[in-house]
Formats: C-alpha cells, structure tokens, sequence
C-alpha cells in the first residue's frame, strides 16, 4: 500500500513540478559539464604550481563554502544582473534559467576543485618525468599519465558536483528567483510548496525524490572510483 500511495502522490504532481525536476537535472548537467574542465585547471593549479596569490586563489574558489549562499546569490546578481558590474558585456542572467547554472556552477565549483586536487597531489611525479624523458610533451604527458592516475578522483567530481548544483537553492533563488516553468528548481518548488497549506503530499514526494537523487549520485560516485581504481 505503502508503494502504492507513493505511485499515486508521483503522479499527482503538477506540472509545474515536473518543470523544476527537468530544470534541476539540466542545471546539474550543464553546471558539471561546464564547471569539470575549470575545476581541473584549477586543481592542477593548487596541486603543481607555487607562484604569489595561490592562498587567494585557494579563497576565492573555496569561499562558497564557508559563505551563506544568499550572500554568494547577491555578489552574482551584482556582477551579472541587468545593471551589473559585467553589464555592459551584455551578460544579463538574473531570472533566467542560465543564471540557475551559474549559481549552481558557482556553488557545487569547490566540491569538483577538492577530489582531483587531492588526486593530483598523490601522483607519483616520477612517472611523468619519467613519460617526459621518453619524449613526451606536457600535455601528451597529462593524457597519457596523469588523467588515467587521477580519473576515479575526477569521476567523484563530476557526480558530487552534479549532486550539489541540483540541490542549490540559496544562491538560485536570489539570483534567479523563483518562477515556475522559468527558473524554479526541485529546492525552490519545495520552499513555495511549504508556504502553501495542504501540500504536504507534493511536498514529501519531491523531497523524497531529491533524497533519491542525491544518494544515487554519491552511491554511483563511489562505484566509478572503485571501478576506476580497480582499472
């Protein structure tokens, strides 16, 4: 009875709510897609170089973590929105379902930094002095020997970061608010839900969804790495 009710709530969801989980899952797709490859380079970084302004780069890229996501919302709306300090590049993302990635991108960026930075750093370096005294260039070096050494640390990035920006909801909804079809997501069509008496049920089902998400992911994230390591 208990799976059924469950069947029965899923499919009474509106759909607006549906909406949001479409938003949430493309937000994380883009946020990851776009977020890995910087998130990399700065990993190399942190992991390889010592040069001045390090320590501030480390604080920049692991401020979102320490700051409440409102604050985090607001810096981006000031910087990105219509009459922003990046105005006049055009760059209007404030209420629009790019600034949703962007917020996410933002906010989940650390938790894909951290994983290959600690993957980089053990690393033994003299497998690519040795690549490279065969002739190798630095980036074919990178390819071929660090990328396979560092890949189950790049595939916990991906999913923790995928995990993380479909949950954002602070730095969303103040820089994208929260218009359903528009730029609601599943965080934030729980928020409205919650304000509205009667919509417990709606409320459970989509709280338990997110539940679902979020373990899957970190549960499919610690499968690859073992897979990954065990390759």
């Amino acid at each position: 009875m208990g799976l059924l009710a469950m069947n029965e709530a899923v499919f009474s969801l509106q759909p607006e709510h549906w909406a949001a989980l479409r938003l949430s899952f493309w937000v994380g797709l883009w946020a990851v897609l776009l977020g890995l490859p910087l998130a990399l380079g700065a990993a190399w970084l942190l992991a390889r170089r010592r040069f001045w302004g390090r320590p501030i780069l480390d604080a920049m890229i692991h401020a979102p973590l320490v700051m409440p996501p409102v604050v985090t919302g607001y810096l981006l709306l000031v910087t990105f929105g219509r009459h922003g300090w990046l105005g006049w590049l055009d760059l209007d993302l404030a209420f629009r379902p790019a600034g949703a990635v962007l917020a996410a991108l933002i906010m989940a960026f650390p938790l894909m930094v951290r994983p290959m930075r600690l993957s980089l750093e053990t690393v033994d370096r003299g497998l690519e002095e040795a690549a490279q005294t065969l002739g190798d260039g630095p980036f074919t070096v990178f390819r071929r020997v660090t990328l396979p050494l560092i890949w189950p640390g790049v595939l916990v990035a991906a999913v923790l970061g995928f995990a993380k920006a479909m949950g954002e909801f602070g730095a969303t909804i103040t820089l994208v608010g929260n218009i359903p079809f528009e730029t609601q997501t599943v965080p934030s069509a729980i928020y409205a839900l919650l304000q509205v008496p009667g919509q417990e049920r709606a409320v459970a089902v989509l709280v338990a969804l997110s539940l679902g998400l979020s373990l899957g992911a970190l549960a499919l994230s610690e499968l690859l790495a073992r897979r990954a390591r065990r390759a």
